[in-house]
C-alpha cells in the first residue's frame, strides 16, 4: 500500500500542484483583504468570510484527491451520473433557487448556497469525452451524428442556465464546448457553420429582446463605461480606478484604498482581480495571471500525452473552461470584456465555484498519472490515426 501511494505521488504532475498551491494562497489573502472591512455584513466578524473560503479550500482539496484516486474507468463509469446530477440541480435551481443580482443561480441547502452551474461544466467536459472516446474506440470516424450527439449533450444544460438566466456562465460553456469540438475532431466546415450560428442566435436575442434590461445595460456599458457611471457602469469604472491606483508595484496588501473604502461591488468574488491589481501591482496581478496561464498549459501538456480519448478530450475542455473563464474574469475588471459575473477559478471566493474547478484540478493529475505509468488507451493503433484525420 505504501508502496502504491509512493508510486502514485511520484508520478504527480508537480507543475500544475504547485501552481494551484500558490494561487488558492493568493486567493486566500485576496479574499481576506478584500472582506476584512466588511464587519457590518458579519456580525463584527471580519475573518468570517476567511474561515468560510479556508473551509471551502479544505473541501474542494478533499474533492481533488477523491477524483485524483479513483480509478479511471469509474470515472468514465461516474461521468453520467455526474451529469444527471448537474441537470436535476440546474433544474431544482429553476423550480426554488435563490435570485441574486438578476440570476436565479443559487440552492439553499442547510444555509450553504450551491450554484449547480459550477458543476455542470464539468459534467459537459466530462460528457462529451466520455461521447467521443466511446465512438471513437468503435473505430468509427466523427461525422454528423457525433456532432448532434455532443452539442447535445451540451444542450441540456446550456438551455436551463440561460433559463436563470446566467449569461457569463453560458459565454464560457459556449467556448468551452466550441474547443471540446474541435478537439474530438469535428470538421473545420462545422466549426464554422456553428461560430456563425453562434454569432447570428447572439444578434437574435438582442434584437428580439430575450436579454434581461440589467444585461443590456452592462454591455451598453462595456461599450461606454462613461454613458451611465453610476449606474450599470459602475462596477467597470470603480474596478479600473482600482486597478490604476495599483501602479507597477501596488499598495500594499490590505493597504488598497478602493478596497479599505469598499468602492468596488462584489469585490471577493467576480471583482477579486482588482484587489492583486490595487495591492500587488502590476508585477503581482501579473505573475497571478502567469500562474493561471501555467495551469492552462500543464492541462494542455497533460491533453497531448493523454493515452486515450477520453483523457484527451477532457483535459483539452478543462484548458478551454479555466482559460476562457480567467480571461472573461479579468478582462471585465480591465474594461475590456462585459461584466457577467464569473468568477476567478482558485482565487475567487465561493464553494461551488471552488469545488467544481479543484475537481477538474484532480481529474488532470489522474489523465496525467494514466499517462506517466503508461497505461495504454483502450482504442487500437489503427483507429488512433484515424483520430488525428
Amino acid at each position: 500500500m505504501r508502496q502504491l501511494a509512493r508510486r502514485r505521488t511520484s508520478g504527480l504532475d508537480w507543475v500544475l500542484m504547485a501552481a494551484t498551491a500558490v494561487l488558492l494562497l493568493v486567493g486566500t489573502l485576496l479574499v481576506w483583504s478584500a472582506t476584512a472591512n466588511k464587519d457590518a455584513l458579519t456580525g463584527g466578524d471580519s475573518t468570517a468570510f476567511l474561515k468560510k473560503h479556508l473551509v471551502n479550500v479544505a473541501i474542494g482539496l478533499v474533492l481533488m484527491v477523491l477524483v485524483l484516486a479513483t480509478d479511471h474507468r469509474w470515472l468514465r463509469l461516474l461521468t453520467p451520473i455526474l451529469y444527471v446530477v448537474s441537470m436535476v440541480g440546474l433544474l431544482l435551481v429553476l423550480l426554488m433557487g435563490s435570485t441574486i443580482n438578476g440570476s436565479r443561480s443559487w440552492l439553499m441547502v442547510g444555509g450553504m448556497s450551491i450554484q449547480p452551474s459550477e458543476f455542470a461544466k464539468l459534467a459537459v467536459v466530462a460528457g462529451m469525452a466520455l461521447w467521443a472516446a466511446e465512438r471513437t474506440e468503435w473505430g468509427k470516424r466523427t461525422g454528423a451524428l457525433d456532432v448532434v450527439g455532443l452539442l447535445g449533450i451540451a444542450a441540456v444544460p446550456a438551455a436551463l442556465i440561460m433559463l436563470q438566466p446566467d449569461l457569463g456562465t453560458m459565454l464560457v460553456l459556449s467556448a468551452t464546448v466550441f474547443g471540446l469540438l474541435a478537439v474530438a475532431g469535428v470538421q473545420r466546415r462545422w466549426l464554422g457553420g456553428l461560430a456563425l450560428a453562434g454569432v447570428a442566435v447572439a444578434a437574435t436575442a438582442v434584437v428580439a429582446g430575450f436579454l434581461k434590461p440589467y444585461q443590456v445595460d452592462r454591455f451598453m456599458a462595456f461599450t461606454n463605461p462613461s454613458l451611465d457611471p453610476a449606474g450599470a457602469g459602475y462596477n467597470t469604472e470603480q474596478a479600473r480606478i482600482a486597478v490604476g491606483n495599483g501602479g507597477i508595484l501596488g499598495q500594499n496588501l490590505f493597504s488598497g484604498s478602493q478596497t479599505r473604502s469598499g468602492f468596488v461591488p462584489e469585490q471577493q468574488t467576480d471583482f477579486i482581480f482588482t484587489v492583486a491589481g490595487e495591492e500587488l501591482g502590476l508585477l503581482g496581478a501579473g505573475l497571478l495571471v502567469l500562474l493561471l496561464g501555467l495551469v492552462v498549459w500543464r492541462a494542455l501538456a497533460i491533453a497531448a500525452r493523454a493515452q486515450d480519448m477520453f483523457g484527451r478530450v477532457a483535459a483539452s475542455g478543462i484548458a478551454c473552461w479555466l482559460g476562457f473563464q480567467a480571461f472573461q474574469n479579468i478582462g471585465m475588471c480591465l474594461g475590456i470584456m462585459p461584466v457577467t459575473g464569473v468568477p476567478l477559478p482558485l482565487i475567487s471566493y465561493g464553494g461551488s465555484s471552488m469545488f467544481a474547478v479543484m475537481m477538474a484540478v484532480g481529474l488532470l493529475q489522474n489523465i496525467h498519472l494514466r499517462s506517466s505509468a503508461g497505461v495504454p488507451g483502450s482504442f487500437t493503433e489503427p483507429t488512433r490515426h484515424l483520430v488525428s484525420r
